[in-house]
């Protein structure tokens, strides 16, 4: 697996020092860990919008994505979280690959139908709005789509997921690929976020840091940040604008890209 590094923002600046009390700053391994009543979570970023958590639950990958490598060195998943159907976010090669004897599989109906049937026989299907109980983790699938005139092919309203679940009293958001929507600034709650940022497909850094600022999260990354040109988001300009909001919130940054990746 390809050595990352990632680091945590303190309000603005990329250097500060703060220990918080429910989180570790970054591993040599690019992972951070967060404290839970029932246990630490780990999450560890890989690529755009494909990463793993270590839970007290179960191990959880999130769109895997990419060459199987990547995901050496990391336990088996428990539990795959599929947002929707782009290929940045729904492989059935890289399922085949990283899917495990015990492995669950938990999806939008659309990419339920696209399954192939040895990975459909251990997926579950969720729509938007609804909640699925996964071996007593109750995972509700939220709306993800775009609203802006101009971006609404690219995630249509009632199509994909993103996914809200509990673990250790903790609340965990995964946006998918989404604008700011209502559903998004209604949360509350929510101790860790994923929060995607790059143009035409989701939202730009404003919008993101509008959203923060409404739903306020303990802790947000922002991820799926790169497009082709002007459409790339800047993380750090995220952690300014929050940081010039009310929001006590810290923005978290991983390393989810190699040098001139996507």
């Amino acid at each position: 697996m390809t050595t990352r590094r990632s680091f945590l923002v303190t309000g603005v600046a990329l250097g500060a020092t703060t220990i918080l009390p429910t989180a570790t700053l970054a591993q040599e391994d690019g992972s951070n860990t967060f404290e839970t009543d029932a246990g630490q979570i780990t999450v560890h970023p890989l690529q755009h919008a494909s990463f793993v958590m270590e839970t007290p639950a179960g191990v959880i990958y999130v769109d895997p994505v990419g060459e199987a490598s990547i995901y050496e060195g990391l336990p088996d998943p428990d539990l795959i979280l599929i947002t929707h159907e782009h290929g940045d976010h729904y492989s059935a090669e890289t399922l085949q690959a990283v899917t495990a004897g015990q492995t669950q599989i938990v999806t939008n109906p659309a990419v339920y139908d696209m399954l192939p049937s040895e990975l459909q026989s251990k997926a579950q299907q969720v729509a938007n709005g609804e909640t699925l109980d996964v071996s007593g983790l109750e995972i509700e699938a939220v709306p993800a789509y775009n609203t802006t005139e101009g971006r609404l092919d690219y995630h249509p309203e009632g199509r994909d997921n993103g996914y809200l679940f509990e673990i250790g009293g903790r609340r965990i958001y995964v946006a998918g690929d989404t604008e700011d929507t209502e559903e998004m600034r209604a949360l509350e709650d929510i101790f860790l976020a994923f929060i995607p940022m790059n143009l035409p497909y989701t939202m730009d850094v404003q919008q993101a840091a509008d959203a923060v600022a409404a739903f306020q999260p303990t802790y947000v990354y922002p991820y799926h940040y790169r497009g082709e040109g002007e459409g790339t988001q800047d993380p750090q300009q995220l952690a300014d604008l929050v940081g010039e909001t009310d929001a006590e919130t810290e923005v978290l940054m991983g390393d989810w890209y190699e040098p001139g990746e996507l």
